[in-house]
């Protein structure tokens, strides 16, 4: 099998780049069927399983530092051990620390030979004309679309909305000549959502770095916060819309992260299928509590790129997507405009888009979730 390729990238070179920036990641079984991205040398245990992941790996733990709050342990193995983590996290029953790959790829759509080779034809967005913007006014009650990505600028499709608050987006995070990868994917998200249901109010989360990457803790500790806050607001969540994801060693969703989306019953969970091409699982994707949405280009078929296994709910178009943007340029560092971009981080927030219109339309989310899926079906 060939190795994974991302954004033109595969995944020993993303790792080497992202190694350079201070992480230091594992890449498990590479070129093979398990092949994982992991942070090297740490095992995650939630609360049920800590007590028995401890004792069988007291001798090689170096540290471990609990969290309270998010009822789960990081335990750090020895220098001479941390190459070994997947294999500790197989036979302990706990989890390795996996990382999870921020889900647009390229401009344009990409060509893929065999599984899951990627080339593309560009590894930026595009530049892109105006679309007609969101229709003014805010649905009452309101209906509340938490998008966890690298965060919203205050584009002038947000920030003259009541409700706005804005999470600036990191633009150059690594301080070289241009704009990261990543940055200001969140607010060309938060826009597919703001166009196709312009009466919800949209959450931005920071969970993705500018650079692409993100892991489980991270996106646990995201979700837990929105949560949190949407509670303080007194506000209920109608939907949740998640844009990175990872493939694990054995193939299923990394624990922290199935136990916390299991509190999110009352919401429509979205999330992208994954840039990867073929069918081996995503995750959080493909849990069957969240609507796996895989993206489709200008014919209607499933890109080439795009995550299309039995685990996939929905398909939206995401192939020449065009939405808000935000570029660094300008005296004050950053102009706002559109951009053109493909990727199934681009397919899911048009299936919340729906699942929310549904209920606003007052229906309850198990309906709204298979009235978005039959809106945007995905045909196997």
């Amino acid at each position: 099998m060939n190795a994974e390729r991302t954004w033109g990238l595969d995944i020993a070179e993303l790792q080497r780049a992202w190694s350079s920036y201070g992480h230091d990641f594992l890449l498990h079984d590479p070129g093979g069927p398990a092949e994982s991205l992991v942070r090297r040398g740490e095992l995650l245990a939630t609360v049920d399983v800590f007590e028995p992941v401890l004792a069988r790996c007291r001798r090689w733990v170096d540290e471990v530092r609990h969290d309270a709050a998010a009822g789960v342990s990081r335990v750090l193995l020895r220098p001479a051990e941390r190459d070994r983590c997947v294999e500790m996290a197989q036979e302990s029953g706990g989890a390795a620390h996996h990382v999870h790959l921020g889900s647009p790829v390229m401009f344009g759509t990409p060509v893929m030979f065999g599984t899951p080779v990627m080339f593309g034809t560009g590894a930026e967005p595009g530049d892109a004309a105006a679309p007609s913007p969101p229709a003014p006014g805010t649905w009452s009650p309101r209906v509340v679309v938490d998008v966890l990505d690298t965060g919203c600028d205050p584009h002038p499709w947000f920030r003259d909305e009541a409700w706005f608050e804005p999470v600036p987006e990191v633009l150059d995070a690594d301080d070289d000549s241009g704009q990261d990868r990543q940055a200001g994917h969140g607010t060309f998200v938060s826009g597919v959502v703001r166009r196709h249901a312009p009466g919800a109010v949209v959450r931005a989360h920071r969970v993705l770095s500018s650079l692409g990457f993100t892991d489980d803790l991270r996106v646990v500790a995201g979700l837990r916060r929105a949560r949190e806050l949407a509670a303080r607001r007194g506000e209920r969540i109608g939907a949740l819309v998640l844009t990175s994801g990872c493939r694990t060693a054995d193939d299923r969703c990394p624990p922290v992260l199935r136990a916390e989306l299991a509190r999110w019953a009352g919401a429509v969970v979205v999330a992208a299928a994954g840039n990867h091409g073929g069918t081996r699982p995503f995750w959080p994707a493909a849990l069957d509590s969240v609507v796996a949405v895989a993206a489709t280009g200008p014919d209607g078929a499933v890109a080439g790129f795009s995550g299309a296994g039995d685990w996939v709910d929905a398909a939206a178009p995401g192939v020449d997507v065009v939405s808000s943007y935000v570029r660094m340029s300008g005296p004050d560092g950053r102009v706002y405009g559109y951009a053109r971009w493909s990727g199934t981080s681009f397919a899911a927030p048009r299936v919340a888009a729906a699942a929310v219109t549904a209920l606003h339309e007052g229906r309850g989310p198990a309906e709204a979730r298979a009235i978005a899926c039959r809106d945007y079906p995905f045909g196997r």
